[in-house]
């Protein structure tokens, strides 16, 4: 896990003082060394700073030379099939001087050119430059795992891992996108390949950018699509498919315990992170240390009692984090390190728990991606239900039980988002199910929002993305939706940032690309969900794995008491909030949310989104909306 940035100017030549000031706002993803390169012509600068995984010693510092080609690169993240690759370069001539995954991908690219990052598995975020044919390259994995913001105007092309390291050039705008801003008070972050700054932007997963600097001209594609579940799967063999997954999962977690430095495992006491640790368990040639949080004395919120079952039955050494309410500093650092702004309150437990296992281990495996792949969340059995229903249920009274639901249950039950799937088409019900915020309340939130159509929430390339509309089945479609939006947008976001605050990497096994196209082309909708059960595939393959006395159909992700912490431990940032409240959100807005809470009614999820998005405001200096 590193941090990287650059610059390739069209005209005139790279300012190296702030290229290096760029990089270094990025410090916290890579403490052990950093390094900066730049063309012989000046039009072009790397910038990188290293967190050491794979091959520890100097030959893996970056940005990294091309002893053949003079080709350079800087790169994020990790390459888990690089040892066959480097045998398969090997077989064709390809000399290597260091053990870096790096230097894998330089001679990748010299054997296969720009499509060489199709025989990349792995989560990376790279930029290389070719100056034999006055190319840039930019790339990023498939299901999003690593950042990758750029910005661009007539001048230059400027990129980096984190937006702020883009911020630090004083001539970057400060506006903030109006689009973006309705989206996040919708879902409690951006869609797509916007920002919440107008002028800044993300490259897609499985996106490939190249940069002509002859010509200027800037191309993007994109070297991946996920697949559509074929015909076949219907009647394929359960249990056939469950032992598949098994060894796919295997492999993976094999592959992704390789390292030169600690490694833990993030139990949540969950099915997904509890299968990831069972395989780590089983394919580990030594025994393997765990971490969870604990909330004592808030009742669901304390997973530690099913964590310590699993660790107990695989013997891990098992280490829990007493969490305690996130006090004023910690969330104003949260605030800065999320510079592209979620509302997702997990990110504290993430936070948490990352810093203790840091204590511990430089590399974590957890279980994101198990919900998107295999059906897990509660919505899939309410939008099976939904679409069934749908046809039946006359529009007027779907309406009306969607506005009920939206105002007495909160953000996630599987009520609220029954009740919203009826409303409207089947498209509809998908792009309004993680609504946080109706339309209409979004505009009394803020009158930024005032010359758009509150309802227009879901970037259209994500709806053109994966074929969505050709998949034959509203869980396909559900699926598809998440992985490409929720997934990459939100969770695999929280993970990235709030794990790098404490320099520490995590890793997903069921990202791996063979498992994501097994789940998405070989596992048919009936092993996933149903109008009642979720994540069936799993669950099967938990029972042979897991303590028969564990709960398989309990879903347990990192999660905080939001309600019971913005009543009390966060007041005063509330009120603080509340009298600076300026520009984005009403001081008006606030007053009637806290109002509601203290009622009692369940809304401390939406009072998060507020407070947050005030103090990323004030944060960033945020100058207007556009």
């Amino acid at each position: 896990m590193c941090g990287i940035n650059g610059t390739i100017r069209f005209r005139g030549t790279v300012d190296r003082e702030l290229l290096g000031r760029q990089r270094d706002t990025m410090e916290h993803r890579g403490p052990d060394s950093s390094g900066i390169w730049f063309s012989n012509d000046g039009r072009v600068g790397f910038g990188h700073r290293r967190l050491a995984i794979i091959d520890l010693s100097p030959g893996g510092h970056q940005p990294m030379i091309d002893g053949e080609t003079g080709t350079v690169i800087t790169f994020n993240g990790e390459i888990y099939n690089y040892v066959e690759l480097r045998d398969r370069l090997r077989a064709k001539g390809h000399v290597f001087r260091t053990h870096s995954d790096t230097e894998v991908i330089l001679a990748a690219y010299r054997e296969w050119g720009t499509d060489c990052v199709a025989q990349l598995g792995g989560m990376f975020a790279f930029a290389l430059y070719d100056e034999s044919k006055q190319r840039v390259m930019l790339a990023r994995d498939r299901a999003g795992e690593k950042p990758l913001f750029y910005r661009v105007n007539d001048e230059q092309f400027t990129f980096a891992s984190e937006a702020k390291a883009l911020l630090a050039d004083p001539t970057c705008p400060r506006r903030v996108r109006a689009q973006s801003l309705n989206e996040y008070l919708a879902y409690g972050y951006v869609t797509g390949e916007n920002t919440m700054f107008a002028d800044i932007r993300r490259v897609a997963p499985a996106g490939r950018v190249v940069i002509n600097l002859a010509t200027g001209a800037i191309a993007h594609d994109s070297y991946w699509t996920l697949p559509q579940t074929a015909l076949s799967a219907s009647s394929a063999d359960p249990e056939a498919l469950v032992e598949e997954l098994h060894e796919l999962l295997k492999a993976s977690v094999r592959r992704q315990l390789m390292a030169d430095v600690p490694i833990g495992v993030l139990l949540s006491g969950g099915v997904d992170s509890s299968i990831v640790t069972a395989i780590a368990a089983e394919v580990s040639g030594s025994r393997i240390r765990t971490f969870t949080a604990r909330f004592p004395g808030h009742g669901g919120f304390d997973e530690g009692p099913y964590a310590r079952m699993v660790a107990d039955h695989l013997g891990t050494e098992h280490i829990e984090l007493e969490a305690k309410a996130a006090d004023a500093s910690l969330l104003q650092s949260l605030v800065a390190q999320f510079d592209d702004p979620i509302s997702d309150s997990s990110m504290i437990p993430t936070f948490l728990v990352s810093q203790e296992i840091r204590k511990h281990a430089t590399v974590a495996i957890g279980g994101d991606g198990g919900d998107e792949l295999f059906g897990g969340y509660h919505r899939y059995p309410v939008q099976i239900q939904a679409e069934q229903l749908r046809a039946r249920v006359p529009r007027g009274i779907r309406q009306i039980a969607a506005y009920s639901a939206e105002m007495i249950l909160p953000v996630g039950t599987p009520g609220r988002g029954f009740a919203k799937s009826l409303a409207g088409t089947s498209g509809d019900g998908l792009a309004n199910a993680g609504r946080i915020f109706r339309a209409d309340e979004r505009l009394q939130l803020t009158d930024a929002l005032r010359s758009l159509d509150p309802n227009d929430i879901l970037a259209p390339e994500i709806l053109r993305s994966h074929a969505f509309e050709d998949r034959e089945s509203a869980l396909q479609r559900a699926t598809a939706l998440d992985f490409s939006s929720y997934m990459v947008d939100d969770v695999l976001v929280k993970v990235d940032r709030a794990s790098m605050m404490s320099s520490l990497e995590v890793r997903a096994p069921l990202l791996d690309v063979d498992v994501i196209e097994f789940a998405f082309s070989r596992v048919p909708d009936s092993l996933k969900a149903d109008r009642m059960n979720r994540k069936l595939i799993l669950r099967r393959l938990g029972q042979r794995l897991l303590p028969k006395r564990l709960d398989l159909t309990r879903k347990q992700g990192f999660s905080i008491p939001i309600d019971a912490w913005m009543k009390h431990e966060w007041r005063d940032q509330l009120d603080g909030a509340q009298a600076q409240a300026q520009g984005l959100i009403s001081p008006k807005a606030f007053e009637t949310y806290r109002g509601r809470l203290d009622a009692g009614l369940p809304i401390g999820e939406r009072l998060y989104s507020l407070l947050f998005i005030q103090l990323w405001s004030e944060r960033f200096a945020v100058t207007d909306v556009i």
